[in-house]
């Protein structure tokens, strides 16, 4: 069987105006042709099967939404081939719109002034949605998140969290093949995150929507995608699934204590004496990140004794989002 999203080898680029500054510069940039080249997207490759859902993470600038724009058929890449659903996006972007849902961060596809029932009928009529596919969507809808109060809610009186809700029930509407979700959590409250993250993994396990996820909320990615691919400076750095990461990373332990006097400056005592490690601290905890390869964290422990009057501790496995920093920060061979 087929990928259905397949990305070969594909490249990126911006042309990009060299410009001056001040007011003469702003009018010699109007006659200037000192363009640079921007590499946005490098040499990527990826298949993504049906019913997946895939963690696609980088920092600000890697590249992500570039992608993402390629797929959907907004972008033409400089070299490469993408194929989603067996389309060429960009060739074929009213068929590719057919096939896809879209949320892009809180840029939202529902009629401000309507009531969010409106904007289903108007996306209904759009996509030609049967009736009885409507109504048993919208039956699926209520039975997961209550959609109830929302359905004759005006958009522009809804919280950020209930617009956000309601955009992703808006791009599933049509049952679509794949679904691209850049940032849906940015900016929402614990609850509210908690609601969209079951109502994304119950249509995927209901619809086998393949769902494409962008962010950089840790919660999202344990909680919904069981693979990962990261890009930094528009290169691939892994495509593999969470565990393996972990894996990867196993030798790292985290080594949480409790002592008196003001966290922060205690940690930067600490992180003092101890340089080969990562240390932090939040209103609770100081959290040192150990490499058990280097050092023991009975060791680290010990020689923490020696200095602090340690009241409590913790140890901990390293979580994702850490794994994911120090990927970042140095790269995976």
């Amino acid at each position: 069987m087929s990928a259905i999203i397949e990305i070969k080898n594909v490249t990126k680029e911006f042309k990009v105006l060299n410009r001056r500054e001040g007011l003469k510069g702003s009018l010699m940039d109007l006659f200037s042709r000192d363009y640079k080249t921007v590499r946005a997207v490098d040499n990527i490759s990826m298949n993504v099967e049906q019913g997946e859902i895939v963690g696609y993470l980088g920092p600000n600038g890697a590249g992500k939404s570039t992608t993402i724009k390629m797929m959907t058929g907004v972008l033409k890449p400089t070299s490469g081939e993408i194929l989603v659903s067996g389309n060429v996006p960009y060739q074929n972007r009213t068929q590719n719109a057919q096939q896809i849902g879209v949320v892009f961060g809180q840029r939202t596809q529902l009629w401000w002034a309507l009531p969010l029932i409106e904007s289903f009928r108007i996306l209904k009529d759009i996509y030609c949605i049967s009736d009885a596919d409507y109504d048993g969507m919208l039956e699926l809808y209520q039975s997961l998140v209550d959609i109830e109060p929302l359905l004759h809610k005006p958009v522009r009186q809804m919280s950020l969290g209930q617009r956000t809700l309601s955009d992703i029930l808006a791009a599933f509407l049509h049952n679509p093949k794949i679904v691209f979700l850049d940032e849906p959590t940015i900016g929402l409250d614990v609850s509210m995150k908690a609601k969209i993250r079951t109502l994304i993994h119950a249509l995927n396990q209901q619809k086998k929507t393949t769902v494409i996820l962008t962010t950089h909320d840790m919660g999202d990615v344990d909680a919904l995608c069981r693979r990962i691919v990261i890009i930094d400076k528009g290169k691939m750095l892994y495509d593999n699934d969470t565990e393996h990461l972990k894996r990867f990373f196993g030798a790292y332990r985290t080594l949480k204590i409790r002592v008196g006097g003001n966290l922060k400056e205690q940690a930067a005592e600490i992180e003092k004496r101890l340089p080969d490690c990562a240390v932090s601290a939040d209103d609770e905890w100081i959290s040192v990140l150990v490499n058990e390869e280097k050092r023991k964290v009975m060791d680290v422990l010990t020689q923490l004794q020696k200095d602090f009057r340690i009241r409590d501790m913790q140890l901990e496995e390293i979580a994702t989002e850490d794994v994911i920093k120090k990927i970042y920060e140095e790269g995976v061979e």
